[in-house]
């Protein structure tokens, strides 16, 4: 890939970067593709877009890419996370959702702002070395006393230069309760909504081009009392911002939704204000007809995490069905404890991969529609469906640049294909709002040696301190 600058541009101006000679996948309504075309950067937006050439006479062009033998793609969106994770990765490798949270959680209800800083700088930089440039973080587990959690992360989204969304978590049922988390993990009712509401007051940027995003986000049926999701509902609608949990991951979780509030996850969640296009639920592996047609009614969204749901043995989520149903599905990397790979251009390939293996086999989804699941399919899922998740004149600059020319994908003729089937693909440039956040594979903003060390020091003190207590 060549690259030139201007250095004479005009001051004051808004300032382009033209992009040349790429296949582009432009993931628009009509599935648009160049098989070698531009795309011209703006600002922080695109400007153009087409096969050939860029424009004549353009101004204040301050860089020129030649993207030869590269496929330009929207920048992928992750829809489910957990940073925290990053520093328990590898424990705990055989278990089931339940029996892993048991496992699990007396370690986790250990962290402190030191540890998530450093896992979120983790979780991150893998996502943005892989494509991401919309990253979300589902953070839920706040112990007394751990310092300004929810800061920590944003201030390490901040850094990296992605674009983000805090799902604000909250837990309040223990054990004592008949939950899972420890007595001294979860908060108060009126301390998790009162601090909810202080986040997203603080933190959520509503324009067209934020970078900072919050949603309210309880954690789940089994660790969340009804009157915190139905308040919980309240606060986000009050506040206008979006609503995130899990939901239907395991059979487990169906017989708990059952024995407790007497009905099933879906009829639950409508129960306290929990379906809806503001909505959206991590996961939704265990959903039968009238759970699929009761999402795409109210148009509630789904974050699709295959890697994770194969490695807790969750099951296969009914992808296809929903798709065909028209509920809006994106996908998650899902906590790094249960996908340790931590990177969401690989679940490309698993989502396609994994959903063969149902009732749909090889009609179950195909490159393209793995494609759309982690870029429009992500940005619709959080709420940005008009801003970005496709490439399109008038939306935000978030693309990448795949190098599809070098040993792995050269021999595949379909650009898509080789991002898809083939093995994950370079990123030669990463665009977040317009500013390269990712060139030739590394991190531009950010220490790569550095947040490792940083990395195994924190899994190292919080697996000292969870043995000491």
């Amino acid at each position: 890939m060549a690259t030139s600058a201007n250095p004479n541009g005009s001051a004051g101006a808004v300032e382009r970067i033209v992009i040349e000679n790429a296949a582009i996948a432009t993931v628009d309504a009509q599935d648009t593709e160049y098989a070698s075309g531009y795309v011209v950067v703006a600002g922080n937006k695109i400007e153009s877009i087409g096969a050939g050439k860029a424009p004549e006479g353009l101004e204040n062009v301050v860089r020129r890419v030649d993207a030869t033998g590269h496929l330009v793609t929207p920048g992928l969106v992750n829809t489910h996370h957990h940073f925290y994770q990053w520093i328990t990765r590898g424990l705990a490798t055989d278990h089931n959702l339940f029996n892993w949270l048991v496992a699990l959680y007396p370690t986790w209800a250990r962290i402190d702002e030191q540890m998530t800083y450093a896992a979120a700088q983790g979780s991150l930089g893998m996502m943005a070395r892989g494509g991401v440039t919309t990253a979300m973080d589902h953070h839920y587990v706040f112990p007394q006393g751990s310092g300004d959690l929810s800061g920590s992360i944003i201030r390490a989204a901040s850094e990296m230069g992605v674009r983000f969304t805090l799902a604000r978590g909250s837990m309040d049922r223990s054990e004592k309760d008949g939950g899972l988390p420890p007595d001294f993990a979860v908060e108060t009712l009126e301390g998790a909504l009162a601090a909810t509401e202080e986040t997203v007051k603080k933190h959520h940027d509503a324009s067209f081009d934020a970078m900072t995003q919050v949603a309210v986000a309880p954690c789940s049926p089994f660790s969340v009392s009804t009157e915190l999701m139905k308040q919980g509902a309240e606060l986000a609608r009050r506040l206008g911002v979006r609503l995130h949990t899990h939901g239907s991951e395991t059979v487990e979780e169906e017989k708990f939704c059952h024995e407790l509030f007497g009905m099933g996850p879906t009829d639950y969640f409508e129960s306290t204000g929990w379906l809806g296009e503001d909505v959206w639920m991590a996961h939704c592996v265990h959903m039968n007809d009238s759970d699929i047609a009761a999402f795409a009614r109210t148009g509630t969204g789904v974050a699709h995490c295959p890697s994770s749901n194969a490695r807790l043995a969750a099951g296969i989520a009914r992808v296809p069905d929903m798709l065909k149903a028209g509920v809006p599905v994106g996908l998650g990397v899902d906590g790094t404890a249960s996908n340790e790979s931590g990177e969401l251009h690989t679940e490309l390939r698993n989502a396609l991969l994994i959903n063969r293996l149902g009732a749909h086999r090889e009609a179950a989804l195909n490159a393209r529609q793995a494609l759309r699941l982690g870029t429009y399919g992500g940005a619709q899922v959080l709420g940005r469906g008009t801003q970005i998740g496709s490439l399109e004149a008038g939306k935000l600059a978030d693309l990448v640049l795949w190098k599809i020319d070098g040993i792995g994908h050269a021999s595949i003729a379909d650009p898509v294909t080789a991002i898809v089937f083939g093995a994950a693909a370079p990123v030669t440039l990463s665009l977040v709002n317009g500013k390269p956040v990712v060139e030739n594979g590394t991190l531009l903003h950010a220490d790569e040696d550095a947040i490792a060390r940083s990395t195994r020091e924190q899994a190292q003190r919080l697996a000292r301190i969870a043995a000491e207590s």
